[in-house]
């Protein structure tokens, strides 16, 4: 396994829309892999395969305490079960050290394959259904400080601009 670098806002391949995975095989069980090992390092709870620059319609997730129950999506998609939604507070791998407040469905079914290329589909909500939506955004290209006014938006680009150049 190894640790993928994940790319950081305002990386223009994060913007890449995913293509789906043709093949479920031992090559896309690798990347699931190395995404895991990649989220458990940056200690997160969700992981899209465009955040490591690999543009395939993949996602890792772990929402347990112990890190100890991942779930691989592949080829997800999702529907919602109501219009209610909910306002969670967000944050991302990509958008480090920032965290912000959005609404997002409810109560959503999510349909997806998974390691070994099953199709399986579950209903969440709250936390899970608010993650699953983050990161399916992801695979479209589209990040959760999209949803932000363009003030807030060009405040986090210049600060993990400069947190970068302070880390070279």
């Amino acid at each position: 396994m190894a640790i993928l670098d994940i790319l950081e806002y305002p990386d223009p391949r994060l913007r890449t829309v995913a293509k789906p995975v043709k093949t479920v095989d031992d090559d896309i069980r690798q990347i699931v892999d190395n995404m895991l090992e990649t989220m458990y390092t940056a200690k997160g709870v969700g992981l899209a395969a465009t955040q490591v620059d690999i543009h395939l319609r993949i996602v890792v997730m772990d929402m347990s305490e112990n890190g100890d129950n991942p779930v691989v999506l592949i080829n997800p998609g999702f529907e919602g079960l109501s219009d209610e939604k909910s306002e969670l507070q967000e944050g991302c791998l990509s958008v480090p050290g920032f965290y912000e407040k959005l609404h997002r469905l409810d109560k959503i079914r999510l349909t997806a394959l998974n390691r070994d290329g099953e199709q399986y589909s579950m209903d969440l909500d709250g936390l899970a259904a608010v993650c699953v939506q983050h990161e399916l955004d992801h695979l479209e290209g589209k990040l959760f400080v999209d949803y932000l006014s363009r003030l807030k938006q060009e405040r986090i680009k210049k600060k993990l601009e400069k947190n970068r150049r302070h880390h070279q």
